[in-house]
């Protein structure tokens, strides 16, 4: 009994075809349909609902149409505080990133293995997040070479820096400028992967107490059952911190391309 309540935490992050991966070969590459791609399906119907549900119009708004112009109410904010008027052209892609980051990271953690159904948190693969972090980087880059062409590169020399710091000061940040979408995609995959982590070594104290005896269950299943339903508190916090910071950083990266200092 004892060996077969062990519990993996790294099992969760495994991404497994639903269909089989024979026969799904195209180019070299293996393209079946996994449980991550399926998330990240329900998360994006979520999103069109979600906001195809705010979009009636209504002369007294509902309770859900108020909710997504809340949430659009605020990305805006956000982006006019932080690039200023021209920031309302990027509120749609923002606003995207922004809900689709937090379903993602809501969805991860909803309870359905009650129900058989097991939630897949994609974000919790650097892959995933790796690839937001690539199309804001890409966005930002295109945005200054467009609007600046060549002087887009006076981002790496600071207004007033002497001339004979330039060779040191330009070559750093070049290399911090380029680790941005590194660090961005990191901050997200890291934070969600911690704390799945964290939750599944519990259940494994809760399942291995529950399998020990009346003692075992008292003394290290109940504590760590307390100790789980704070992390799950915690983590539906740091589910909406996550999303909020990869937006809020894009909307910085991109401030630098629009308004170069």
């Amino acid at each position: 009994m004892a060996a077969e309540a062990k519990v993996d935490p790294m099992h969760q992050f495994t991404i497994e075809p639903l269909a089989g991966s024979q026969n799904w070969e195209l180019a070299g590459y293996n393209i079946a349909f996994t449980n991550s791609a399926l998330w990240m399906l329900i998360t994006t119907v979520v999103l069109f609902a979600f906001v195809l549900g705010g979009m009636k119009r209504e002369l007294v708004p509902g309770r859900w149409q108020m909710t997504v112009e809340t949430f659009t109410g605020f990305i805006d904010q956000m982006l006019e505080a932080n690039i200023g008027k021209a920031g309302r052209k990027y509120v749609p892609y923002v606003f995207s990133l922004f809900m689709f980051i937090l379903f993602a990271n809501l969805l991860g953690l909803m309870p359905l293995g009650v129900v058989g159904l097991h939630p897949f948190t994609f974000t919790s693969h650097f892959t995933v997040t790796g690839v937001l972090a690539i199309m804001s980087f890409s966005i930002v880059l295109a945005v200054g070479f467009i609007k600046h062409g060549l002087h887009f590169f006076s981002l790496f020399l600071p207004h007033g820096t002497p001339w004979w710091m330039a060779p040191v000061i330009a070559p750093i940040e070049f290399i911090s400028f380029m680790v941005r979408p590194f660090s961005l995609g990191l901050r997200l995959f890291v934070a969600m992967m911690a704390g799945h982590v964290l939750l599944e070594v519990l259940s494994s104290f809760v399942i291995s107490g529950g399998n020990a005896g009346p003692l075992f269950a008292v003394g290290i299943g109940i504590p760590s059952m307390v100790l789980m339903i704070g992390i799950c508190a915690l983590e539906l916090l740091v589910a909406g911190i996550q999303a909020y910071v990869f937006a809020l950083l894009t909307a910085l990266y991109i401030n630098d391309a629009e308004n170069l200092h």
